[in-house]
């Protein structure tokens, strides 16, 4: 059996090797195939025939699953599983979310080199954050979300502490020479800057008590329907502070992010704890995520989708843009919290 390219995972995944692999598990294809926005991994929209071999909620979409195709070497076989097994148990406390359905007890499959997964197909758009009420209740489901995390501790997926506030992430971008001169010192020198001021905060971070959370937590991760939100792909699930899962709801001006702060944590303290001093991670979180973001596209730029999807990402404007964003984060990081807790 041949596996992916590491440079180009998924070369040979084509139409006909995605339809046999769902139809590997049972199901019978109806030749319906649509691919779904997502760069990591590769997911598709499958159409199944009425009547094939599938647990189905009546809430889904019918005649459908979303099959996912893991990029290679990215999570061992044990963090996947570790992945389905929080999602599931998080259905079986009946909140709305993406979990993997189950073939013969296992949820991870292989197919021609290709690890997969196979889940519901769920309706539903972008919560619309302009309503209180919709914040309130993204809020109380996460909540709940993060009572379930709280339980138990992964044993196998990674920790918010090995992004070590962000050094890993600048290195790497630094080692691949992909920001062009001379904006590569600018870039070193802005990046060094704000891992500095976040790891000065460390003190924080270690007091923070460290949980299951989703980790990636943006509004492009929920769908919302008539039932409300359902959150999708935990393929970045990690142990870290919740606030984590909390603070990318908060967007625009400081008194827009203010406004949204307050009625997500009063839905969210309905159903758990949060801890104030959480609230002063949030700028270090958002200077890290910043930092990942930019390593991600440089590391997965060989992979011919995402010069197709971000194309911007290779213009010099683009880290021009980067290192001057990474100026306005490291003074954001040195003031005083933005986001207040209400009352």
């Amino acid at each position: 059996m041949s596996h992916p390219d590491p440079e180009k995972p998924f070369a040979r995944l084509t139409p006909q090797l995605v339809l046999d692999a769902v139809e590997g598990l049972g199901l019978v294809a109806d030749g319906r195939l649509m691919a779904l926005n997502s760069y990591e991994n590769r997911v598709y929209r499958v159409g199944i025939e009425p009547g094939s071999r599938a647990v189905r909620d009546p809430r889904a979409v019918p005649h459908a699953v979303v099959a996912k195709f893991y990029r290679a070497s990215r999570w061992s076989d044990a963090q996947i599983r570790e992945e389905h097994d929080f999602a599931l148990e998080l259905a079986a406390a009946e909140l709305s979310v993406a979990a993997p359905l189950v073939f013969e007890g296992e949820t991870l499959h292989q197919s021609e080199g290709y690890r997969f997964t196979l889940f519901e197909c769920w309706p539903g758009g972008a919560p619309e954050l302009d309503a209180p009420d919709h914040r309130a209740m993204l809020g109380r489901t996460l909540g709940r979300l993060h009572r379930v995390g709280a339980r138990r501790a992964f044993r196998a997926r990674p920790s918010i502490v090995d992004w070590q506030h962000g050094e890993r992430a600048r290195r790497r971008v630094l080692a691949m020479g992909i920001v062009p001169e001379p904006l590569d010192e600018r870039y070193a020198e802005a990046s060094a800057a704000l891992v500095a001021a976040i790891r000065s905060r460390s003190d924080l971070f270690a007091r923070a008590r460290m949980q299951r959370i989703h980790g990636d937590c943006h509004l492009g991760n929920i769908l919302w329907n008539a039932n409300g939100p359902l959150y999708v792909d935990f393929d970045d699930c990690l142990m870290g502070p919740v606030v984590q899962d909390l603070w990318m709801f908060c967007a625009g001006s400081s008194e827009q992010q203010q406004a949204e702060w307050t009625d997500v944590l009063d839905g969210y303290e309905q159903f758990a704890h949060f801890d104030a001093s959480e609230a002063s991670l949030v700028e270090s979180l958002r200077g890290m995520r910043m930092l990942n973001h930019a390593a991600w596209l440089a590391e997965r730029w060989e992979d011919p989708a995402f010069p197709l999807a971000f194309p911007w990402f290779g213009e010099p404007r683009y880290w021009e843009r980067h290192v001057g964003e990474l100026r306005e984060q490291l003074q954001a990081v040195e003031d005083p919290p933005l986001l207040r807790l209400p009352g």
